[in-house]
């Protein structure tokens, strides 16, 4: 079931948005979860009418938008190169955007890329993480019907960093769910990993749009990335997965790496005292780690991670420290 956001999704989304953050929470746990709940306060609105794109600004795709797009005052999904359509068969229309919200004139519309990669397309003028700027990532939509390019020397997706995995234990799939930032902030950019196997998710280096993290919503073996909604609470799936992580690369090359519950799922005594079928830890199997043992297991305790702290809604949390150039698995087993 897709729900439309609600305003608690500024809290559920703001458990790592930023390297800023990360290393608040590494060092002062109380102050970032201030932070990051204080941050999201105004987050509550969906859409910001733009009147126009920053320059300067290219228009592209002037073949894609079809006769009924103009009518109807959306811009269609380009299918350019790295890019992941979601629910194409709903309003978005395969934009990062909720199944009800089209692309429409005079907005920016954020899309998702392939696993291990990066949009590399939002508004210039957002250069810290404000809102309602926060909203403008991808391409812009014309009055026309076509689409702009806001960076035109840049690539729609680039790839990440490379330094963390999402690692499969489980006999079953598992799915991370990345959140859209610059966008709304549901998560649903998917990554699907199979079991026995891993696959590289996407971790931004300080380039990336106000030096954000990646933040990702992982599901309950055996849901795939239809799990990567804006669910509600009859399911543990989406913004009510058990566990969140996050992870980003600063400048000198160390990347930050974080797993914990999810605040959201501990708000209702459906999910607070339910056992979910998996657990995560960070595991770095050449070394090069500061901050291990970090896992969450609910045989641990239902809100209690190994190494953890609690953060934002008294959610327990770790985060490792991931040298330059070693690499780090996040583990579901």
């Amino acid at each position: 079931m897709f729900v439309t956001t609600s305003p608690l999704q500024a809290y559920a989304a703001a458990i790592l948005f930023s390297s800023t953050l990360i290393l608040q929470a590494h060092a002062n746990p109380g102050h970032a979860g201030h932070a990051l709940r204080h941050s999201h306060h105004h987050q509550k609105r969906q859409q910001v009418q733009l009147q126009s794109p920053s320059d300067p600004i290219e228009a592209l795709f002037n073949d894609t938008s079809s006769p009924l797009d103009k009518r109807d005052g959306t811009c269609a999904f380009p299918y350019a190169d790295g890019m992941v359509a979601v629910t194409p068969n709903f309003q978005n229309a395969g934009w990062a955007m909720s199944p009800d919200q089209p692309c429409t004139f005079g907005k920016y519309c954020p899309y998702a890329c392939k696993p291990g990669y990066v949009m590399n397309q939002w508004d210039p003028s957002a250069t810290t993480y404000a809102y309602p700027s926060s909203m403008n990532g991808g391409l812009f939509c014309n009055g026309d019907g076509s689409l702009s390019k806001p960076f035109p020397d840049r690539a729609y997706c680039i790839p990440g960093t490379g330094s963390i995995r999402a690692k499969n234990n489980m006999g079953s799939m598992v799915s991370f769910c990345q959140t859209v930032l610059p966008g709304n902030e549901a998560m649903l950019i998917p990554t699907a990993v199979n079991p026995g196997s891993s696959v590289i998710v996407a971790v931004p280096d300080p380039s990336y749009y106000a030096s954000s993290a990646a933040h990702y919503y992982i599901n309950p073996a055996g849901v795939g990335i239809e799990g990567c909604i804006w669910g509600d609470v009859s399911k543990d799936v989406g913004n009510w997965a058990p566990y969140v992580a996050g992870a980003n690369t600063v400048a000198n090359g160390e990347t930050f790496v974080k797993v914990g519950r999810n605040p959201i799922a501990l708000e209702t005594d459906k999910w607070t005292n339910a056992a979910p079928n998996i657990a995560v830890a960070i595991e770095c199997p050449d070394g090069g780690c500061n901050g291990l043992p970090c896992r969450c297991d609910f045989s641990d305790g239902a809100n209690s991670c190994t190494g953890g702290v609690s953060g934002a809604g008294g959610a327990q949390f770790c985060v490792v420290t991931v040298a330059p150039g070693y690499k780090a698995n996040i583990v579901v087993y």
